[in-house]
């Protein structure tokens, strides 16, 4: 790639971690908060274009340097890796300039691309980039979740059937209302839905063969109007998809479905028995005349003997008030940190992303034409595989 630069040198990977923040709106807040919960890390400087969120930014860093570009972000030698967390159609583009300036390990908000047609730019990124690129899929971490994926295959026997459902609040206001439209987000089925595509694959260990889907937007945004455009952002789906290995996943996204205890819900199920974890959603939505909101569960039940049995997953109350996603930031930034000082491999890698991506584009096209979609397709990550 021209002009790209080395990467960071080894002594520059064992420091504390420097972070440069690149979009600093609702997700970026919760990353603020939970980089301040680690040790031997710290936000330098932070990029964020819009004022009410750079302000916020401000009075929650005041130590940090505020900038004007991407450009000045980089320049400032403290910053030894990047977050960003900017609106998803910026993510490529953004990753592309960092790597003509001064490629730094960094952690990048999913989804990685919104448009098919972007995925050779991404693998001409993926080739070149000499640092490591961690690819935010904050679900793997949660406790509960990672307890489930811990023990799935003794208590399966090896995994069946996965469902996945999400009961859940609808999209929530962002800056500018980017996330209204679909253009910008390449769909719901890639902006909240690739953590689950994501998981199917970590959990089954399997890539996709085939995709059907059927979704759209029924009861949320719909007389939402911004410069003359009307929302058209889904609002619910049912998606199902075969697996190399055999084994089948379905996901059931319902966004206007918040009075439900718990948020997630997954299962798996196997010849020897089934094990799913139940997951409550974000603890400041949780209605306060029913006193404190619910803990995270996983359940085993065998086929025999059998008797379900199930043991509470409690998340430090620190963790819940520091964001929105059960603890997992916290947990994804400590993976992340040991990746930059080269004490483990990046967990999450941009093939993981690009599949993601692949597995909601293929869902949203196959709704919206009531056929299947196949892999590879012409946007297939095999494209850009591991050698």
């Amino acid at each position: 790639m021209k002009g790209l630069l080395r990467g960071p040198t080894q002594e520059e990977r064992v420091a504390g971690l420097n972070y440069g923040i690149i979009g600093c709106g609702m997700m970026g807040q919760e990353h603020l908060r939970n980089i301040a919960l680690l040790e031997d890390a710290s936000v330098v400087a932070i990029f964020e274009p819009d004022a009410g969120m750079r302000a916020l930014s401000a009075q929650a860093v005041p130590e940090a340097l505020m900038v004007g570009s991407i450009e000045e972000l980089l320049a400032v030698r403290e910053v030894n890796c990047l977050l960003i967390a900017s609106p998803n159609f910026l993510h490529l583009e953004q990753l592309e300039k960092i790597a003509a300036i001064r490629p730094l390990p960094v952690l990048v908000e999913k989804p990685l691309f919104t448009d098919p047609a972007d995925a050779p730019r991404l693998a001409a990124l993926r080739a070149a980039y000499p640092a490591p690129i961690w690819v935010a899929m904050e679900y793997r971490y949660m406790p509960p979740v990672a307890r489930m994926i811990d023990e799935a295959e003794d208590a399966t026997g090896g995994i069946r059937m996965l469902t996945i459902r999400e009961h859940r609040f609808p999209f929530l206001e962002k800056v500018g209302d980017w996330n209204r439209f679909n253009r910008n987000t390449g769909g719901t089925l890639v902006e909240k839905c690739c953590h689950f595509f994501d998981l199917m694959r970590h959990i089954l260990k399997s890539d996709p063969v085939r995709v059907m889907a059927s979704g759209g937007q029924s009861v949320n945004h719909l007389d939402e109007v911004y410069d003359g455009k009307r929302s058209d952002i889904w609002d619910n789906a049912y998606v199902i998809i075969d697996f190399a290995s055999g084994a089948r996943a379905m996901l059931e996204l319902c966004m206007f479905a918040e009075g439900a205890r718990y948020q997630e819900e997954i299962s798996a199920v196997g010849p020897k028995g089934k094990i799913e974890c139940l997951v409550p959603g974000p603890g400041r939505f949780w209605p306060q005349h029913l006193g404190e909101p619910p803990i995270a569960q996983v359940i085993v039940s065998p086929r025999d003997p059998k008797g379900p049995r199930m043991v509470e997953i409690p998340v430090d109350r620190q963790l819940l008030e520091a964001g929105d996603h059960n603890g997992s930031t916290f947990y994804q930034h400590q993976r992340f940190q040991k990746a930059v000082r080269a004490e483990q491999s990046v967990e999450v890698a941009v093939e993981d992303g690009w599949w993601a991506v692949a597995m909601g584009l293929a869902a949203q096209q196959s709704s919206e034409t009531g056929q299947a979609v196949t892999f590879p397709m012409a946007f297939s990550p095999q494209a850009g595989r591991k050698q």
